[in-house]
């Protein structure tokens, strides 16, 4: 155990108080026994690992810090040719990604460079550019906290949705080991399905690019917009896109359109789901509803001045303030087209439902 640092050390936000103790685990024994010891005393826990999705009060958090801090990667071909790793929780994901575009493994290379570690991955289903880590996750060994045993969950128990899983749903209950990824043998990507990155390739939607050419490109199309961590750039300060595109019901969506044919600034954008819903940009929304690039103090909490869709700490910003911005921006939204934004980040010793002023000091 170590003296717990403030938390905005370990957040990719450099928001966030101190916590009461800190515990760093290397391997899977020491992880699983430190989850155990924390709830033997009656702990409160937080298990981090990369900070990159984290949003922690001012106040800090009054329990142990558990620092996931686990490597390795185990490589094998089962029968149908394809290759199977299982990758240890605190291994860097972008680490990851960049070593199967060189070894020539697709299935990832749209997820490049998010930041974090390969154990968040799973809990958010993250996903970019028209990928999901939940089309290549084939298990995910995780210490289960209720019946405080190692268990090993298929797909279908992980029960992955749009950036969540039943990991995300019961925050308190799986403490992730190890997530297992199957990768098929090509030179080329996956059919690319994302508009822009596509124009970006110069190949129509569906076709498919050089490995290579689709990592380049996404780093290119995520560094414009701030989204690849860079100490030299200020809007990488944030904690990623801070709010998910809303879903919404056809009654829901004909209504966004109503209230969007009113105003000026055209159509919403709409990608249809398989069971009816309709998929919305948080980013549009939150546009058309008034709010700006750099909108926020330059010196502080600002909107990001390369994509609306992530909130920046420039500095001399605090949670409280970070907050408050967010419910302004979702206020707002709410107020103009009638849609809920629902944030990204987990909240760590606040919850978003609550007034910013209770957020901490």
């Amino acid at each position: 155990m170590a003296d717990a640092p403030t938390l905005s050390e370990l957040t990719t936000l450099r928001l966030g108080g101190p916590a009461a103790s800190l515990v760093e685990t290397r391997d899977e024994q020491e992880l699983v026994a430190a989850v155990r010891a924390a709830d033997d005393a009656g702990e409160a826990l937080l298990v981090l690992a990369g900070g990159s999705n984290v949003v922690v009060a001012d106040a800090g958090f009054p329990g142990t810090v558990l620092r996931i801090a686990t490597g390795g990667v185990a490589r094998s071909e089962p029968a149908d040719g394809r290759v199977r790793l299982d990758v240890q929780a605190g291994e860097n994901w972008d680490t990851l990604v960049a070593a199967c575009v060189a070894d020539g493994l697709a299935g990832v290379e749209a997820l490049s460079g998010i930041p974090g570690s390969v154990g968040a991955t799973p809990i958010q289903n993250v996903g970019a550019y028209g990928q999901e880590v939940a089309s290549v996750i084939t298990a995910v060994r995780a210490y289960d906290r209720v019946t405080e045993e190692i268990c090993v969950l298929g797909p279908e128990d992980c029960a992955f949705a749009y950036r969540s899983s039943a990991f995300k749903r019961q925050p308190q209950r799986w403490v992730i080991l190890e997530a297992s990824y199957e990768l098929g043998h090509s030179e080329l990507s996956d059919p690319v399905r994302y508009g822009e990155l596509a124009r970006r390739l110069e190949v129509q939607p569906g076709g498919r690019a050089p490995l290579a050419d689709v990592r380049s490109a996404v780093l290119e199309l995520r560094r414009g917009k701030g989204m690849v961590l860079d100490p030299d750039d200020a809007d990488s300060v944030s904690a990623g896109s801070f709010f998910t595109n809303p879903v919404l019901d056809e009654q829901a969506f004909s209504e966004l359109q109503r209230r969007a044919a009113a105003q000026p600034g055209g159509e919403p954008p709409a990608w249809r789901q398989p069971d009816g819903s309709v998929k919305t940009s948080a980013a549009w929304l939150i546009e058309r509803a008034g709010f700006t690039r750099g909108q926020g103090n330059p010196d502080g909490i600002a909107i990001s001045s390369k994509h609306t869709l992530a909130l920046t700490n420039r500095g001399g910003g605090t949670t409280r303030e970070l907050v408050a911005l967010a419910h302004e921006i979702a206020g707002g939204v709410r107020d103009a087209f009638g849609v809920e934004l629902v944030p990204e980040p987990v909240f760590v010793g606040h919850r978003w439902d609550i007034s910013p002023a209770t957020v901490g000091p």
